[in-house]
């Protein structure tokens, strides 16, 4: 009795939950773009929209010399960053 052939599609698709969901569900890969946000320089209070709470923050555009920093907890509405300069950066919200 011979063992029905499995091709590799088969071989892959048995494989696809196991391989490609932790990158799929990595935090930073379900967030949003939030661009063009001016800051002024002590405390900025942004909307994250997200709708739950958020994990973390990167700076994907800055157009001047500015050190930021979050001074509150995460929370599910807004993100608390506080900049020693003003500044307009793009953010991408996780």
């Amino acid at each position: 009795m011979s063992l029905p052939l499995r091709m590799p599609w088969n071989l892959a698709s048995d494989r696809w939950a196991t391989d490609i969901n932790p990158v799929l569900n990595f935090a930073p890969n379900q967030g949003i773009l939030i661009t063009n946000q001016t800051l002024k320089a002590g405390t900025n209070v942004i909307n994250h929209l997200l709708g739950k709470t958020q994990q973390g923050w990167i700076i994907t555009d800055q157009n001047a010399v500015a050190s930021l920093y979050r001074s509150q907890p995460f929370n599910s509405t807004t993100l608390t960053l506080v900049s020693n300069n003003p500044v307009t950066v793009s953010l991408w919200m996780y």
